[in-house]
């Protein structure tokens, strides 16, 4: 039976060999959201960046970027994303590397799979709850402050971004034209740039993704289920 927190999962593998990785992918691949395979370090970064995955699973010894040179980029991206080592090496130093790095997980190869998916179950309770179901079935990831309709990425300006996060943040849930000017802008603006902005916010997104408060402000629209 397929955990239904891994369902919300998005994983990239980071492997050069072709036949591992496609084994890898047959094996544990349907239990995510999904499972993306880079061929050396270099991809690996512009996919993690691309896509904003949840847990990178790679090998060490790889063309033009080792995995841990690479781990060291995305740590530098975002510190919080799990990185689990496959490697064929079992000497101090790549050990101790891993370490200093932040590696979460070693696996020496060959290795079970069966284990690999259990340690990624042990971990998922803390990845789960950073995301937030929204309506019009978007969704809000809280670690990388991305937003998602429908599986898809949708891109957001610095105030778009902010904007939306005040709203999740915000203890009520509710705020006012003040309290977004204060927030989005260094400079005084008029209530009519607030509406603007709100209205290009609502066509990018959804016009029932943030809901009018009569007198008071702007909200969320959550997802009921």
């Amino acid at each position: 039976m397929k955990n239904r927190a891994l369902r919300e999962l998005k994983i990239l593998l980071v492997e050069d060999e072709e036949n591992l990785a496609r084994l890898l992918k047959e094996a544990i691949g349907d239990n995510f959201h999904s499972f993306t395979v880079a061929k050396d370090g270099i991809e690996g970064i512009e996919l993690f960046k691309k896509n904003k995955p949840d847990i990178v699973i790679t090998d060490i010894m790889m063309p033009r970027l080792s995995g841990l040179d690479m781990a060291k980029e995305l740590k530098k991206i975002n510190p919080d994303t799990p990185i689990i080592i496959l490697s064929a090496f079992s000497e101090k130093e790549k050990l101790f590397s891993a370490i200093d790095i932040g590696i979460n997980k070693y696996f020496l190869k060959p290795f079970d799979t069966d284990e690999l998916l259990d340690y990624i179950r042990s971990i998922t309770p803390k990845l789960a709850n950073k995301f937030i179901k929204l309506s019009d079935g978007f969704v809000f990831n809280k670690t990388t402050n991305s937003l998602y309709k429908s599986d898809k990425y949708v891109p957001l300006s610095k105030n778009e971004t902010k904007f939306l996060s005040l709203l999740l943040n915000t203890k009520e849930r509710i705020i006012d034209d003040n309290l977004i000017k204060e927030s989005l802008w260094s400079e005084e603006v008029s209530d009519e740039r607030v509406r603007t902005f709100i209205r290009r916010f609502r066509a990018k997104t959804s016009k029932n993704l943030i809901k009018n408060v009569k007198g008071v402000g702007y909200r969320l629209a959550f997802n009921e289920n």
